[in-house]
């Protein structure tokens, strides 16, 4: 069927289509289209509609696909074509062409609409100069992105934000400049910038996967000042990292991992990731249980709550009343007597320390 004979039914009284009907119908006859040439004709004719232009998944689908054919002429021609719909209002619009060229890998087109921009009587703010940086990642073209974010922010009066220093760590790290990717920070916090999740797992990343485990402790040490947990999948890599150069993992790296299983609300991941401590060369430590015990308790695994104590007063630590006492009572009111009763002798027998806990009534 011709696009024009699908855009006439699409548009038919008779078949009482709402615009957004219409253009959802549109763009899926484009999802299935398989022959490129006309895939690229039919999207340019859509593009005439503004609902179609809203509709950001079809244009990535569509470039992706021309981009895995390797139809890198027929990427320009949509993406040309798109540029006549930028107007002062569309800063958004432009930052989408400006990404999509970037992900094929055709840096300087992107560098063109990002310059053509005010012809366009389109504004340049800090959105579309993140779109410009990431655009150089995507195109591998590392080098340029250190001297775009020296230059544009003075030349444009724009205030570069957390995410484009996020993308200057991201270039540095994957130059191997691992001391220059460190030294933001410090450039960040001169500007009142925290770094957030996304600076340090990148960091994380790069330094390990260079063997810098030294400077990488130093970060993970920074994240402990800030309070920030990495995500659990890519902490566990890191670890599995380390251990590939013959580094071990601390027990503070160890704790960071389980804070992250706890956050996701992952009981089998804290409790893996405790078994991996006391597999390996160092101890949990009084963090480590401070950690577990109130999510454990949460979670009503109370066995494994009973163990944890029972390991705290054979290692000794001065640990919270409040928490034990917590783990007394919900042991009580699963009926669990005995087990309570033990955490309770244990606590007034305890050489070291003597814990007042008080064994309740059962309900």
């Amino acid at each position: 069927m011709s696009f024009y004979r699908l855009l006439q039914r699409a548009f038919s009284t008779s078949t009482q289509l709402t615009p957004s009907t219409a253009v959802k119908s549109i763009s899926s006859n484009l999802f299935k289209e398989r022959n490129l040439k006309r895939l690229v004709d039919n999207f340019k004719k859509s593009s005439e509609m503004y609902r179609f232009r809203t509709k950001t998944g079809i244009y990535e689908d569509t470039i992706r696909r021309l981009a895995s054919a390797k139809r890198f002429r027929w990427i320009e021609e949509i993406l040309e074509d798109q540029k006549k719909y930028i107007d002062s209002s569309k800063e958004g619009f432009a930052v989408r062409i400006i990404t999509l060229y970037g992900r094929s890998g055709l840096f300087e087109h992107a560098q063109k609409v990002f310059d053509e921009m005010p012809e366009r009587n389109c504004k340049r703010t800090v959105l579309s100069l993140n779109a410009l940086l990431s655009a150089c990642i995507n195109s591998k073209k590392y080098d340029k992105v250190d001297g775009l974010f020296k230059e544009l922010p003075k030349k444009l009066s724009i205030e570069p934000d957390l995410v484009s220093y996020n993308t200057v760590i991201k270039a540095f790290c994957e130059m191997g400049s691992l001391d220059l990717a460190v030294s933001v920070l410090d450039e960040m916090e001169k500007k009142g910038l925290e770094p957030d999740l996304v600076s340090f797992n990148t960091l994380l990343n790069g330094l390990y996967g260079n063997g810098r485990f030294s400077v990488g402790e130093t970060i993970w040490s920074q994240m402990r000042k800030k309070n920030i947990t990495p995500d659990t999948k890519e902490a566990a890599e890191l670890i599995v990292e380390m251990r590939s150069k013959g580094i071990a993992p601390d027990v503070f790296t160890f704790n960071y991992v389980i804070k992250s299983s706890i956050n996701e609300g992952n009981l089998e991941g804290a409790k893996e990731w405790y078994s991996q401590i006391r597999k390996s060369d160092c101890s949990p430590d009084k963090v480590t249980y401070e950690t577990l015990i109130p999510f454990v308790c949460e979670k009503g695994d109370l066995d494994f709550a009973y163990d944890l104590c029972e390991e705290i007063f054979k290692r000794r630590f001065l640990f919270d009343e409040a928490k034990l006492q917590r783990v007394v009572d919900e042991l009580v009111k699963a009926s669990k007597i005995v087990e309570a009763n033990k955490i309770v002798e244990l606590g007034k027998t305890n050489n070291y320390r003597r814990y007042k806990l008080k064994f309740p009534s059962a309900k």
